[in-house]
Protein backbone atom coordinates (compact mmCIF):
# COMPACT_ATOMS: atom_id res chain seq x y z
CA UNK A 1 0.00 0.00 0.00
CA UNK A 2 1.45 3.76 -1.11
CA UNK A 3 0.10 6.42 1.38
CA UNK A 4 2.49 8.68 0.19
CA UNK A 5 4.14 9.83 -2.73
CA UNK A 6 7.30 11.62 -2.88
CA UNK A 7 8.74 13.47 -6.52
CA UNK A 8 12.30 14.95 -7.06
CA UNK A 9 12.57 18.43 -9.27
CA UNK A 10 14.91 18.50 -12.13
CA UNK A 11 13.49 16.20 -14.80
CA UNK A 12 10.52 15.24 -13.09
CA UNK A 13 8.60 18.06 -12.34
CA UNK A 14 10.23 19.87 -14.35
CA UNK A 15 12.41 20.55 -17.73
CA UNK A 16 16.15 21.31 -16.97
CA UNK A 17 16.00 23.35 -19.94
CA UNK A 18 16.05 26.96 -18.39
CA UNK A 19 18.63 26.11 -15.61
CA UNK A 20 21.46 24.82 -18.16
CA UNK A 21 20.19 27.77 -20.67
CA UNK A 22 20.89 30.11 -17.89
CA UNK A 23 24.54 28.82 -16.59
CA UNK A 24 25.56 28.55 -20.78
CA UNK A 25 24.79 32.46 -20.57
CA UNK A 26 26.53 33.25 -17.70
CA UNK A 27 29.80 31.60 -18.12
CA UNK A 28 29.92 32.72 -21.94
CA UNK A 29 29.56 29.40 -23.76
CA UNK A 30 27.71 28.13 -26.47
CA UNK A 31 24.41 26.57 -25.01
CA UNK A 32 25.18 22.96 -26.75
CA UNK A 33 28.05 22.89 -25.15
CA UNK A 34 26.65 22.89 -21.65
CA UNK A 35 23.95 20.16 -22.85
CA UNK A 36 26.84 18.22 -24.80
CA UNK A 37 29.07 18.20 -21.03
CA UNK A 38 25.98 17.21 -19.09
CA UNK A 39 25.40 14.69 -21.61
CA UNK A 40 28.93 13.57 -21.07
CA UNK A 41 28.28 13.83 -17.48
CA UNK A 42 25.14 11.96 -17.67
CA UNK A 43 26.54 8.76 -19.66
CA UNK A 44 29.90 8.57 -17.58
CA UNK A 45 27.74 8.40 -15.11
CA UNK A 46 29.28 12.11 -13.18
CA UNK A 47 27.54 14.78 -11.13
CA UNK A 48 25.75 16.73 -13.69
CA UNK A 49 27.97 19.95 -12.07
CA UNK A 50 31.59 18.16 -13.70
CA UNK A 51 30.06 20.06 -17.10
CA UNK A 52 30.35 23.71 -15.26
CA UNK A 53 33.51 22.27 -13.74
CA UNK A 54 35.09 21.45 -17.48
CA UNK A 55 33.98 24.72 -18.84
CA UNK A 56 35.59 26.43 -15.55
CA UNK A 57 38.11 25.01 -14.26
CA UNK A 58 38.19 25.19 -10.01
CA UNK A 59 34.76 27.17 -10.34
CA UNK A 60 33.43 27.43 -6.90
CA UNK A 61 29.72 26.42 -8.29
CA UNK A 62 28.07 27.84 -4.72
CA UNK A 63 29.71 31.12 -4.95
CA UNK A 64 29.21 31.63 -9.00
CA UNK A 65 25.16 31.26 -8.46
CA UNK A 66 25.54 33.70 -5.48
CA UNK A 67 27.41 35.68 -8.17
CA UNK A 68 24.25 35.71 -10.86
CA UNK A 69 21.70 35.85 -8.24
CA UNK A 70 23.61 39.13 -6.84
CA UNK A 71 23.55 40.21 -10.65
CA UNK A 72 20.02 39.68 -11.04
CA UNK A 73 20.68 37.01 -13.22
CA UNK A 74 19.20 33.99 -10.53
CA UNK A 75 16.95 31.32 -10.73
CA UNK A 76 13.49 31.87 -12.57
CA UNK A 77 10.98 29.25 -12.75
CA UNK A 78 6.77 29.75 -13.98
CA UNK A 79 4.29 27.48 -15.40
CA UNK A 80 6.18 27.02 -18.56
CA UNK A 81 8.82 25.00 -17.21
CA UNK A 82 6.71 22.25 -15.71
CA UNK A 83 6.06 19.21 -17.45
CA UNK A 84 2.65 18.45 -18.76
CA UNK A 85 1.78 15.90 -16.67
CA UNK A 86 2.52 17.26 -13.58
CA UNK A 87 -0.79 18.97 -12.51
CA UNK A 88 -3.36 16.37 -13.46
CA UNK A 89 -1.15 13.44 -12.02
CA UNK A 90 -0.79 15.17 -8.68
CA UNK A 91 -4.47 16.11 -8.43
CA UNK A 92 -5.85 12.48 -9.00
CA UNK A 93 -2.78 11.25 -6.65
CA UNK A 94 -4.36 13.60 -4.26
CA UNK A 95 -8.04 12.42 -5.25
CA UNK A 96 -6.84 9.03 -4.08
CA UNK A 97 -6.34 9.99 -0.44
CA UNK A 98 -2.11 9.85 -1.01
CA UNK A 99 -0.46 12.23 0.27
CA UNK A 100 2.20 14.14 -1.91
CA UNK A 101 4.89 15.64 -1.15
CA UNK A 102 7.95 17.32 -3.45
CA UNK A 103 11.50 17.27 -2.88
CA UNK A 104 14.53 17.04 -4.26
CA UNK A 105 17.74 19.01 -4.33
CA UNK A 106 17.78 22.27 -5.03
CA UNK A 107 18.06 25.76 -3.44
CA UNK A 108 15.87 27.65 -0.97
CA UNK A 109 15.07 30.11 -3.92
CA UNK A 110 13.37 26.93 -6.39
CA UNK A 111 11.61 26.22 -2.87
CA UNK A 112 9.87 29.39 -3.15
CA UNK A 113 9.53 29.58 -7.26
CA UNK A 114 7.87 26.24 -6.56
CA UNK A 115 5.48 27.35 -4.26
CA UNK A 116 4.41 30.13 -5.92
CA UNK A 117 3.36 27.83 -8.57
CA UNK A 118 0.54 26.90 -6.27
CA UNK A 119 1.02 22.74 -7.24
CA UNK A 120 -1.31 20.16 -5.92
CA UNK A 121 1.13 19.14 -3.38
CA UNK A 122 0.86 18.84 0.32
CA UNK A 123 4.59 19.71 0.95
CA UNK A 124 7.38 21.46 -1.12
CA UNK A 125 10.91 21.37 0.75
CA UNK A 126 14.24 21.24 -0.82
CA UNK A 127 17.63 20.47 -0.18
CA UNK A 128 18.65 23.96 0.35
CA UNK A 129 15.83 24.59 3.20
CA UNK A 130 16.90 21.15 4.88
CA UNK A 131 20.99 21.71 4.70
CA UNK A 132 21.38 17.94 3.42
CA UNK A 133 21.04 17.05 0.09
CA UNK A 134 20.46 13.79 -1.95
CA UNK A 135 22.04 11.09 -2.32
CA UNK A 136 22.87 11.57 1.56
CA UNK A 137 20.92 9.18 3.78
CA UNK A 138 19.98 11.80 5.79
CA UNK A 139 17.82 13.52 3.01
CA UNK A 140 16.08 10.31 2.34
CA UNK A 141 15.82 9.92 6.30
CA UNK A 142 14.30 13.82 6.43
CA UNK A 143 11.79 12.14 3.52
CA UNK A 144 10.83 9.53 5.90
CA UNK A 145 10.05 12.13 8.68
CA UNK A 146 7.78 14.45 6.70
CA UNK A 147 5.80 11.34 4.73
CA UNK A 148 3.32 11.19 7.15
CA UNK A 149 3.85 7.37 6.30
CA UNK A 150 6.68 4.59 7.15
CA UNK A 151 9.10 4.09 4.68
CA UNK A 152 8.00 0.71 3.19
CA UNK A 153 4.67 2.75 2.90
CA UNK A 154 6.53 5.96 1.06
CA UNK A 155 7.56 5.81 -2.76
CA UNK A 156 9.82 8.20 -4.01
CA UNK A 157 9.85 9.24 -8.08
CA UNK A 158 12.90 10.14 -9.54
CA UNK A 159 14.85 10.29 -12.96
CA UNK A 160 18.55 9.90 -11.65
CA UNK A 161 19.59 6.45 -10.14
CA UNK A 162 22.48 7.60 -7.91
CA UNK A 163 20.91 10.62 -6.64
CA UNK A 164 17.28 9.18 -6.41
CA UNK A 165 16.99 5.49 -6.44
CA UNK A 166 19.27 3.79 -4.97
CA UNK A 167 19.91 5.85 -2.23
CA UNK A 168 16.18 6.12 -1.20
CA UNK A 169 15.90 2.83 -1.72
CA UNK A 170 18.60 1.56 0.69
CA UNK A 171 16.48 3.87 3.02
CA UNK A 172 14.01 1.16 2.95
CA UNK A 173 11.32 3.76 0.69
CA UNK A 174 9.36 2.44 -2.56
CA UNK A 175 11.12 3.73 -5.38
CA UNK A 176 9.80 4.69 -9.25
CA UNK A 177 12.24 5.27 -11.54
CA UNK A 178 10.70 7.97 -14.09
CA UNK A 179 12.26 7.50 -17.91
CA UNK A 180 12.08 10.98 -18.44
CA UNK A 181 15.23 13.58 -18.98
CA UNK A 182 19.15 12.60 -20.12
CA UNK A 183 19.40 10.63 -16.73
CA UNK A 184 16.30 8.96 -16.82
CA UNK A 185 16.65 7.71 -20.64
CA UNK A 186 20.37 6.60 -20.68
CA UNK A 187 19.78 4.68 -17.42
CA UNK A 188 16.38 3.22 -17.47
CA UNK A 189 17.17 0.07 -18.97
CA UNK A 190 19.95 -0.42 -16.75
CA UNK A 191 19.95 -3.97 -15.35
CA UNK A 192 21.18 -2.79 -11.79
CA UNK A 193 18.63 0.30 -12.06
CA UNK A 194 15.72 -2.31 -13.23
CA UNK A 195 16.32 -4.72 -10.25
CA UNK A 196 16.80 -1.77 -7.33
CA UNK A 197 13.63 0.09 -8.22
CA UNK A 198 10.40 -1.07 -7.52
CA UNK A 199 8.51 0.57 -10.87
CA UNK A 200 9.58 2.02 -13.68
CA UNK A 201 7.50 4.71 -15.46
CA UNK A 202 7.43 6.61 -18.57
CA UNK A 203 4.92 9.69 -16.82
CA UNK A 204 3.89 10.87 -14.13
CA UNK A 205 -0.06 9.73 -15.07
CA UNK A 206 1.34 6.11 -14.43
CA UNK A 207 1.55 6.89 -10.84
CA UNK A 208 -2.30 7.31 -9.98
CA UNK A 209 -2.75 3.77 -11.23
CA UNK A 210 0.04 2.05 -8.46
CA UNK A 211 -1.87 3.65 -5.51
CA UNK A 212 -5.11 3.03 -7.41
CA UNK A 213 -5.02 0.03 -9.86
CA UNK A 214 -8.56 1.38 -11.09
CA UNK A 215 -7.76 4.57 -11.97
CA UNK A 216 -8.11 5.32 -15.98
CA UNK A 217 -10.23 2.62 -16.48
CA UNK A 218 -13.41 3.30 -17.54
CA UNK A 219 -16.78 2.87 -15.44
CA UNK A 220 -19.26 0.58 -15.98
CA UNK A 221 -21.20 1.13 -19.07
Amino acid sequence: MIRTVVLDVGETLTKDDRYWAAWADWLDVPRHTVSALVGAAVVDGRDDADALRLLKPGIDVGAEYRAREAAGRGERLDETDLYDDVRPALTALRAAGVRVVIAGNRSRTTGDLLRALDLPADLIVTSGEWGVAKPSLDFFHRVTGVSGAPAHQTLYVGDHPQDDIFPAAEAGLLTAHLRRGPWGHWWADDETVQRVADYSVDSLLDLPSLVNPSWGRPGPG
